[in-house]
């Protein structure tokens, strides 16, 4: 099964992904994680990209493509994963189809994780992360809507899209996901 959950900041894709791994035995990947952990490593690509995420801004969208590309080619993905957080955009969406294509796999289902703004702003500026400062936060929504939301309309076409109520107990919206599966 090869699961992608979006959703704002704070909208709970790290709870869910990690619920869903469990469930299904299968990694969960998530791209902030795999950035952040690159940053305190002081990596190249750490390097390259620590300024754009304490800005909230996105990594541009080659350098996350070749990022998910190389995950996605690890042994531990064969019997399937979940994508946290990727794609945003409608160009790394159709890139990940292409190259699933190579690979004779496909995006099973995309979650959207439906909050509304202010219950995402609240959630944010509670999680503590390095790069949830105000003005980060603010940017990543804005993003969000321009970016992101217009991209679901790729997956709902393709039958893909799944939205799902996230302003629930974390088990509410697990069980919502699995009733859909």
């Amino acid at each position: 099964m090869q699961l992608v959950i979006l959703g704002g900041p704070g909208s709970g894709k790290g709870t869910q992904s990690n619920k869903l791994s469990q469930h299904f035995g299968i990694p969960w990947i998530s791209t902030g994680d795999i950035l952040r952990a690159e940053i305190t490593a002081n990596s190249t690509l750490g390097k390259q990209v620590s300024d754009t995420l304490t800005q909230g801004k996105l990594v541009p969208d080659t350098l996350m493509i070749d990022v998910i590309k190389q995950r996605l080619q690890a042994t531990d993905t064969h019997n399937g994963w979940i994508l946290d957080g990727y794609p945003r955009t409608a160009f790394q969406a159709e890139e990940l189809d292409f190259f699933l294509d190579t690979l004779n796999r496909k995006v099973n289902h995309v979650i959207w994780l439906d909050l509304p703004i202010h219950c995402l702003i609240e959630r944010s500026e509670h999680r503590g992360a390095i790069d949830d400062t105000p003005d980060a936060i603010r940017r990543r929504i804005e993003t969000l809507l321009a970016t992101t939301v217009p991209m679901l309309d790729y997956y709902d076409y393709r039958q893909r899209l799944m939205r799902v109520d996230g302003n629930q107990a974390p088990d509410e919206v697990k069980r919502s996901i699995l009733a859909n599966l």
